[in-house]
């Protein structure tokens, strides 16, 4: 290996190191930003569902009973955690506010600096993840599939993260033209979640919407992860065709976009 890989490597090594520390400098606020708004969201499901499934044991919605539909909804709080959990609100504030400016002069690209840091994030996440599977498990809340489906969907849902990341990435580069980004990752965040299954089950949407949908990248966010921790295997040829298609796609288009907007960046906010 080269000097030049060696001393790259170290960059990447380092910037992981030092944004895992500014992630868990104030863990308390760190654990409620992360786990808080995915844990509410789902008390406010399990809450919906135990008024639709009115304690009737026996009421099956199209193959759900309550108890899993509830294990449905647990697993899609594990999957939210590690596949959606990264937002964009540092980058776009960075350049919102000039910040970027001491990155121009580092020896390290503004794109590899933020894409260290969501690594760095991605392991902490996965920490939080395997303790909450922990727990779920121990209280018989959730049933592990066999391992090999255990890490298909693991490798699966992280390959998810990262076409997450590219789309939180856009949103934060859109700050060279929006002074606030947030409306978009909110947008962003409620159309992935009714289209993905996060809400509502795909079972339950009408059969042509689904068929539509399962030539966007949606489904493949949420539904068929779920579906391989709850021990089935889905042909997921299309969708990590779908998702790494539109993976290369964001980039392509991020890439565009800060060589666009790098142009008119002024640090009007330094």
């Amino acid at each position: 290996m080269s000097q030049e890989s060696v001393r790259n490597l170290s960059k990447w090594w380092i910037t992981i190191k030092i944004s895992w520390v500014k992630h868990t400098a104030y863990r308390l606020n760190f654990f409620l930003q992360i786990i808080g708004p995915s844990l509410v969201f789902f008390f406010v499901k399990y809450n919906l569902w135990s008024s639709i499934y009115a304690g009737d044991p026996n009421l099956v919605i199209k193959g759900f009973d309550f108890k899993s539909m509830i294990h449905y909804h647990l697993w899609a709080f594990v999957v939210s955690l590690v596949a959606q959990g990264h937002g964009s609100w540092n980058l776009s504030d960075d350049i919102r506010l000039g910040r970027i400016s001491s990155y121009l002069i580092y020896p390290f690209n503004f794109w590899e600096f933020h894409t260290a840091s969501w690594l760095s994030f991605q392991t902490i996440q996965m920490g939080i993840a395997a303790t909450t599977l922990g727990i779920l498990s121990f209280f018989g809340l959730v049933n592990l599939p066999a391992l090999n489906l255990l890490l298909i969907g693991i490798v699966y849902t992280l390959f998810i993260s990262l076409f997450w990341f590219t789309m939180q990435y856009l949103t934060g580069v859109l700050a060279f033209w929006l002074e606030e980004t947030w409306i978009l990752r909110v947008m962003l965040s409620i159309v992935s979640y009714f289209l993905s299954g996060a809400i509502i089950p795909l079972d339950l949407y009408p059969e042509w919407v689904v068929k539509i949908l399962n030539y966007t990248p949606f489904p493949y966010l949420t539904y068929y992860p779920i579906k391989i921790f709850m021990g089935e295997m889905p042909d997921l040829t299309l969708g990590l065709s779908l998702i790494t298609f539109w993976t290369l796609i964001f980039a392509g288009i991020n890439h565009l976009v800060w060589k666009k907007g790098i142009k008119l960046y002024t640090a009007a906010g330094m």
